[in-house]
């Protein structure tokens, strides 16, 4: 049940799966998680803090000034990033600041590296808010979580804030017209002693049906990498990850999976 929390705003470059030598950023507090979700599997663990208080954030200076002391630093060993990464210890969109630290990296990333692109990895809870939905319609990788298109599974893997639900997430995907890239993560196991599988028919059939009527860029399919703060929890092996990438083919949008 190991977790991991970045202890630092900017970290890396790692290998990411999905987006190569991946410049992390994390505007969230070094030392614990700050999400309005409460993901079954997450790499940082359970979610013990949704208080959105300032003080909690980086602020927008801090985290502009360490990006470009990496970037420099990067550019003297001749070290290319592919992407300055949205990322760290929770969910990015809910600085208060969100906007304007995207304006910053942006032109830090057309200064230092201007072939990276510009990605964020949102829960997508609060596209509802125009501020955040023009900010993240500026970055080059918009990546947002659907790891299941049934009420009761959404809840159970995501523990999503209250007030808040399936519908109005797909609302809030549905304001970037297509333009974004969607991520689903499979695994199987139990939250609470009730059994978790958005492998089944029925999921999967619901899911696919979700993403016909969203239509994005891409898809994204993967299963658990990391160790997670459940000990219930079990990963899709890589041929039923394949078989499910296969269900996706010849429609609009490309999908990947990574195994």
């Amino acid at each position: 049940m190991g977790t991991i929390l970045f202890d630092s705003v900017v970290f890396g470059p790692v290998k990411s799966r999905r987006l190569g030598n991946s410049l992390g950023i994390n505007l969230l507090p070094n030392d614990s998680k700050l999400c309005n979700y409460n993901c079954v599997y997450c790499e940082c663990g359970w979610t013990l803090h949704t208080h959105q208080s300032r003080k909690k954030f980086h602020s927008s200076t801090t985290v502009l000034d360490a990006l470009e002391e990496k970037l420099k630093s990067m550019t003297y060993l001749n070290e290319v990033p592919d992407s300055l990464t949205f990322a760290g210890n929770g969910e990015p969109t809910l600085h208060p600041d969100f906007s304007e630290i995207i304006a910053g990296v942006l032109a830090l990333r057309d200064e230092y590296f201007r072939e990276a692109k510009v990605a964020v990895l949102s829960n997508g809870t609060m596209i509802h808010k125009d501020k955040v939905f023009e900010a993240l319609s500026r970055a080059d990788r918009i990546m947002l979580k659907l790891d299941s298109a049934i009420e009761e599974t959404y809840a159970l893997i995501n523990a999503h804030p209250k007030g808040f639900g399936l519908q109005k997430l797909i609302n809030n995907l549905e304001r970037f017209k297509g333009n974004f890239i969607i991520q689903s993560l499979f695994l199987t196991g139990k939250r609470d002693g009730i059994r978790i599988d958005n492998t089944a028919e029925e999921e999967l059939a619901a899911w696919i049906e979700m993403l016909d009527k969203l239509n994005p860029l891409e898809v994204h399919i993967y299963s658990l990498a990391r160790e997670t703060p459940s000990s219930e929890l079990q990963a899709v092996s890589a041929e039923k990850l394949q078989e499910i990438g296969r269900r996706l083919e010849g429609k609009k949008f490309k999908t990947f999976v990574f195994s």
